[in-house]
């Protein structure tokens, strides 16, 4: 985490809060930033024994690690950022060589290094599939959280296991097909919710066709 302590008043905190910015942003995530008004919160600038703004603390576990005092160029801000970011593990360098090979065996490496890196398992998960191995790729996305991109290829998954081919073309006569089993038809429902979790969420058909569902099921 970086702390950015500044005040209003301070023409320097103003210049350097936009590079700070710029810099924690270029981490996509990986460092945070923490915008302190040293009027609103006098409390916190006194914790850091701050007597001088612009003042800048890059924290790790809850401590105090490195910082400067004043306005600075925007490559020593970003090299002061960048000391923050975590660095790639081997796992990571695995998949990310295995991602851009496609090459299922570098994913498993790194699979084996750390069983439950994200990137390795939705990058295998789509290999399998495409490779019609569907019992695996359900395997090991249950090794991680559901999120929409997880979802998307379990349904993906479930659907090439029943051979369902899903063109952009099919998928309205197939929804429209299923619409009139998925009261009764448990296995109905599934693929019907399956066909919606491949639709971008912006296609209108989206929002159509889980209205249509909700009005057969309640």
């Amino acid at each position: 985490m970086v702390v950015d302590l500044w005040a209003p008043w301070c023409g320097p905190c103003q210049t350097l809060g936009p590079i700070i910015e710029k810099a924690v942003d270029a981490t996509e995530g990986a460092v945070v930033l923490a915008k302190v008004n040293v009027d609103e919160n006098p409390s916190i600038s006194q914790s850091f024994q701050v007597k001088s703004i612009p003042a800048v603390f890059a924290l790790r576990d809850g401590k105090v690690v490195d910082g400067f005092i004043g306005a600075q160029p925007e490559t020593a801000v970003a090299e002061f950022v960048a000391k923050l970011t975590p660095q790639p593990t081997e796992a990571d360098l695995l998949v990310e060589q295995g991602l851009a090979a496609q090459d299922a065996g570098l994913l498993r490496q790194a699979l084996e290094l750390q069983p439950d890196h994200v990137g390795g398992i939705v990058g295998l998960a789509g290999l399998l599939i495409a490779d019609g191995e569907t019992d695996e790729a359900l395997a090991i996305l249950a090794r991680i959280p559901e999120t929409p991109e997880t979802r998307r290829l379990q349904a993906e998954a479930r659907l090439a296991a029943q051979q369902v081919s899903v063109t952009d073309e099919a998928v309205d006569v197939l929804l429209d097909g299923l619409l009139e089993k998925v009261r009764e038809d448990d296995s109905a429902r599934q693929e019907f919710v399956d066909l919606l979790e491949t639709l971008d969420p912006a296609d209108p058909r989206t929002t159509r066709y889980r209205k249509a569902l909700s009005a057969r099921l309640f």
